[in-house]
């Protein structure tokens, strides 16, 4: 257990979060600043950025996972930068009608370390006009 909070407690340094241990693996929950309205209202409900591993192996390796908010502008970089660094782009989707700027988001994954998913979605984190920042 102790290597697994340890590994949750790099992870989440890495995105510059706060790891939530599950009972068998790690997230970390940040949140874009964007100014969004939905149907007129302001809202921050509706930027989250999760970020997770789980089923971890004894190769060290494990299911990655990540949702990230994104605005429309911000897609072909950020996609380029998940792609060129060999995750996948699991989805990209909208969530919200009537929200202004239109928001994305985009789903990717990876099977390998931890901490080697955690460093590619910080780098790809440098495409966007705002870090995600913690909860």
């Amino acid at each position: 257990m102790y290597k697994m909070k340890r590994l949750g407690e790099q992870f989440a340094k890495i995105l510059n979060g706060k790891a939530e241990m599950k009972q068998n693996g790690s997230s970390v929950s940040l949140k874009r600043t964007i100014n969004v309205l939905i149907q007129g209202r302001q809202s921050k409900m509706v930027l989250p950025v999760g970020i997770s591993f789980e089923s971890l192996d004894v190769n060290g390796n494990a299911l990655n996972l990540g949702e990230i908010t994104l605005l429309e502008q911000e897609i072909p970089n950020f996609t380029r930068s998940v792609v060129d660094q060999g995750l996948i782009v699991g989805a990209l989707h909208n969530h919200w009608i009537f929200a202004q700027p239109n928001l994305m988001y985009i789903h990717i994954q990876s099977v390998e370390p931890p901490l080697a998913f955690a460093r590619k979605v910080a780098n790809a984190f440098t495409t966007l006009t705002s870090f995600p920042i913690q909860e």
